[in-house]
């Protein structure tokens, strides 16, 4: 597959992941994230583990750090 096609990691991330990763960035524990957000801890997760997945990172922290280099929030 030719991968200059495909859109930027941050084109693939949700409007949910993103808000995810920026809340987990600042400090936040999944329960804390998942009553902000008005998600189950189980759905956060899961968007944290599909952020992972786009960008190719291979933990929460990666993911959280990626955002923050690529200045998504």
């Amino acid at each position: 597959m030719d991968e200059s096609r495909d859109p930027p990691p941050t084109r693939r991330l949700s409007a949910d992941e993103v808000a995810v990763l920026r809340l987990l960035a600042e400090g936040e524990a999944i329960g804390l994230v998942s009553r902000r957000l008005g998600l189950s801890e189980r759905t956060v997760r899961r968007k944290v583990r599909n952020a992972c997945a786009k960008l190719d990172c291979d933990s929460t922290i990666e993911a959280v750090v990626w955002a923050v280099r690529n200045q998504l929030f």
